[in-house]
């Protein structure tokens, strides 16, 4: 026995469905890796490219299903970008110059969660509120502070 329980088709048929993907047209689909490898950098020049009008290609462009391709193939055009992005930057680390490779050698460092201490950032006006303070304490050792006198009394009826 496999160990895996299969339900009843009953109870099957009563389980949800996965979703299907929707299909995407495969000229917006061209026009999407355009855009995305660069070789268009506009939506109208994609959409002249392809052959449709560009106000067709932005109301495709706005349809849940395309937005979720575009954020797949967006996904998949980032990690390509990874591995040749570590590469350049593992180069620049032994750039002929000095500015160039500091940057570069802080940055793989930070990556890896090495960096230098912060330094005492000088911070003004931390924790004070705006408006009025009233200061009820007595304390009087800020004498360039203005006091204002209250004092309650009350009137004889």
């Amino acid at each position: 026995m496999s160990g895996l329980a299969v339900p009843s088709p009953e109870r099957a048929a009563s389980l949800p469905q996965p979703a299907k993907r929707e299909r995407i047209n495969p000229k917006i689909a061209k026009a999407v890796n355009l855009i995305l490898t660069g070789e268009c950098t506009t939506q109208k020049a994609a959409a002249e490219r392809i052959g449709v009008s560009a106000t067709y290609l932005c109301t495709q462009l706005k349809k849940p299903a395309i937005e979720a391709f575009i954020a797949r193939e967006s996904r998949k055009n980032i990690a390509r970008g990874q591995m040749r992005a570590s590469a350049r930057l593992l180069e620049l680390v032994d750039a002929s110059s000095e500015h160039v490779s500091l940057d570069a050698s802080k940055h793989v460092l930070a990556i890896e969660g090495i960096r230098p201490p912060d330094q005492g950032q000088v911070s003004v006006n931390v924790g004070v509120s705006v408006g009025y303070v009233i200061d009820l304490s007595g304390n009087t050792a800020n004498p360039s502070a203005t006091t204002i006198d209250a004092r309650v009394t009350r009137e004889s009826e």
